[in-house]
């Protein structure tokens, strides 16, 4: 009887051991899949594209000054009759311009006034051209030292401002071009790492920029009628 048990014993502990060498290996290959799992690669793709800006903004800031504001004031209409007659020789329509604000100062009523000032009145007038023909903006530009010539004083004159605005239109395309990008860019460090490109596991997109398509340090975006738009997104893929 004692022989028995101790048989029985024998099996028990026995199975007991192989169960906990099983359950070792099957631990082990989890713990291994899980590593595997989680492996992954994260890239950056860029899209860039030049494009021309199909808005164009040109205001001209003009001045007079005097010591009788009537006087004053009617210089100034004559300057804005030239402004608009020399814009419409330019060829744009009546739409396309519009009369800013008329700003106007008393030298006399300034708590600090310059004891250098020569006329007591000052008035400015801004006259703005928006249009979508850009080219004929550009040539304006160069054709201004002809307004200046009749007498018409240009103040804080910076050029034209050129804008962008089919962005929505471009976008999806450029996302779709950064995207596969990455894409390349992951099936590229699977294969030098010997692993298989899963899916995305994350993606991020960057903002979109607008930049001038000649970049220097000084180069101002709203003044390049060329610009470069890039988008940059970053994804995560897994790797098997």
């Amino acid at each position: 009887m004692a022989e028995r048990s101790l048989i029985v014993a024998g099996v028990a502990a026995g199975l007991l051991a192989i169960g906990l060498v099983a359950g070792g290996a099957l631990i082990g290959r989890g713990v291994e899949n899980a590593r595997v799992g989680d492996r992954a690669v994260t890239v950056r793709g860029l899209s860039e594209r030049i494009v021309k800006a199909d808005l164009a903004v040109l205001p001209l800031r003009f001045t007079a000054s005097g010591d009788i504001l009537t006087d004053v004031q009617a210089k100034l209409d004559g300057d804005t009759r030239l402004v608009r007659a020399f814009l419409a020789q330019q060829g744009y329509k009546p739409e396309e311009i519009d009369l800013g604000r008329l700003e106007v100062t008393d030298v006399q009523s300034r708590e600090y006034q310059s004891q250098t000032a020569t006329a007591r009145f000052i008035l400015a007038q801004t006259v703005i051209v928006r249009t979508t023909d850009v080219d004929r903006v550009r040539t304006t530009t160069a054709a201004l030292g002809d307004l200046v010539r009749q007498g018409v004083v240009l103040q804080d004159f910076r050029g034209p401002s050129y804008i962008f605005t089919k962005l929505n239109e471009v976008r999806p395309t450029m996302i779709a071009e950064a995207t596969k990008s990455a894409r390349s860019g992951a099936e590229q460090f699977a294969k030098d790492s010997g692993a298989a490109l899963g899916g995305i596991r994350q993606a991020t997109q960057g903002s979109f920029e607008i930049l001038p398509r000649d970049q220097t340090n000084d180069s101002d975006e709203s003044a390049s009628l060329n610009k470069r738009i890039r988008v940059v997104t970053t994804v995560s893929y897994q790797l098997r």
